[in-house]
C-alpha cells in the first residue's frame, strides 16, 4: 500500500504598501524562495491627489516586465480592483507600483496571496 503524499504547506495572506512619494517604485509583493504564489486579489486605491500609476509583474524566469496597469490616471478616491482571476508567481517574481512625477501622494496597494511552499531537495 502506497503512503499518501504529504500536503504541501500553504498559507493565505494579505500584503500592503502605502506609496507616498511620486517618482518612486514600490514593491507590493515578492514571492519567497521555494514557493509558488497565487495572487487572487489586487487593489489599488488613490487616497490623495491626482496620479498616474503603473503596476508591473516582474517575471524573473523570463526577465519580462508585464504591465498589469499601465499609465492609468486616478483622481482622489478612485480605485482599481482585480478579482475573479489568478496570477501565478514563482519564487523571486514580484509586483511593483510606479508613480511618475514629483511631489507627494497616497496610493494604497493591497493584494491577497495563497503561497504554497515547496520542499527543498
Amino acid at each position: 500500500m502506497a503512503l499518501p503524499t504529504p500536503a504541501k504547506p500553504t498559507r493565505t495572506q494579505s500584503y500592503n504598501v502605502i506609496c507616498t512619494v511620486l517618482g518612486t517604485t514600490y514593491t507590493l509583493y515578492t514571492c519567497p524562495a521555494n514557493c509558488k504564489a497565487e495572487v487572487t486579489m489586487l487593489m489599488l486605491n488613490n487616497v490623495l491627489g491626482n496620479i498616474s500609476l503603473t503596476t508591473i509583474w516582474n517575471d524573473v524566469s523570463t526577465s519580462n516586465q508585464v504591465h498589469i496597469v499601465g499609465g492609468k490616471n486616478l483622481t482622489a478616491g478612485d480605485s482599481i480592483l482585480f478579482t475573479g482571476a489568478t496570477l501565478v508567481l514563482d519564487a523571486g517574481d514580484s509586483l511593483t507600483i510606479t508613480l511618475p512625477g514629483t511631489g507627494s501622494c497616497q496610493l494604497d496597494g493591497l493584494c491577497t496571496v495563497s503561497e504554497t511552499f515547496r520542499p527543498i531537495g
